[in-house]
């Protein structure tokens, strides 16, 4: 009969299985301590980095996305705060200044659109008010997105909605918008013409008449559709938010 293993036989096994633990988590803390190291060095370079072509990053769209990736990448954010190294180098600045900019234009057409914007007509409009010096006519809308996104210290009434395909609207007033909402502008977008109907939701979307019907009256009620009777077939609901003529279009 095989012998069972004694309590002497356990315990030693017990202390060397806690010998492994204890020299795994050593080997772990070794690294990590390491790789912070890495990544201080990385952060203090990449400032050293920034410092010195400082006027570039502002200037240079693409030189700025590259900048702001190899911020990413080692966790360093130079849109979180307004003080410390970054708002030295001002290129925190630059964004904070295109978010009062954003404000301006969603403000100015408020009462065209309703509050929604597209990211394209505002990039134009921006580029039209900023003048028509290079740095100003190189604003990408991945600078758009960055700027507009610290609008969220205002609370809800400033926001990025995502309609798919790559497409964003800034939106400018109080509320959220339903994922209804939000599918409806997707649908209205992949029509040339910016509109949507009832019998359109129902097909493309699958809904049933009452969803579709109450997520358009609800858009209805805060301004972001236009209500068009003279159709043939039915009633239209136009988005001026997605029309591409409200972009050149003169105040």
């Amino acid at each position: 009969m095989r012998r069972k293993a004694g309590v002497g036989a356990i315990h030693k096994q017990k202390l060397e299985q806690e010998k492994y633990r204890d020299k795994g988590t050593e080997i772990q803390e070794n690294q990590f301590e390491q790789m912070t190291k890495h990544m201080e060095t990385f952060r203090v370079n990449l400032e050293e980095f920034a410092s010195k072509h400082k006027s570039e990053i502002k200037k240079n769209a693409r030189f700025r996305r590259q900048f702001t990736e190899m911020c990413a990448s080692i966790g360093v954010d130079p849109l979180a705060s307004g003080k410390g190294f970054w708002s030295v180098l001002g290129i925190g600045d630059f964004y904070y200044e295109l978010a009062v900019q954003i404000v301006e234009v969603c403000m100015a057409t408020n009462y065209k659109n309703g509050g929604l914007i597209s990211l394209d007509e505002l990039r134009t409009r921006l580029i039209q008010a900023r003048g028509r010096r290079k740095e100003h006519q190189e604003i990408t809308n991945e600078d758009l997105l960055a700027a507009a996104k610290k609008l969220k210290i205002f609370g809800n009434g400033f926001s990025v909605v995502p309609i798919g395909r790559g497409k964003h609207l800034v939106q400018s007033i109080p509320g959220e918008l339903s994922m209804d909402h939000t599918a409806v502008l997707h649908q209205a977008s992949l029509s040339a013409n910016a509109y949507v109907s009832k019998s359109i939701l129902c097909k493309e979307l699958r809904w049933e008449e009452d969803r579709a019907q109450k997520a358009l009256d609800h858009m209805m009620k805060e301004g972001l559709a236009w209500l068009d009777k003279q159709a043939e077939d039915e009633t239209l609901y136009w988005f001026p938010s997605l029309f591409t003529a409200c972009i050149v279009s003169t105040e």
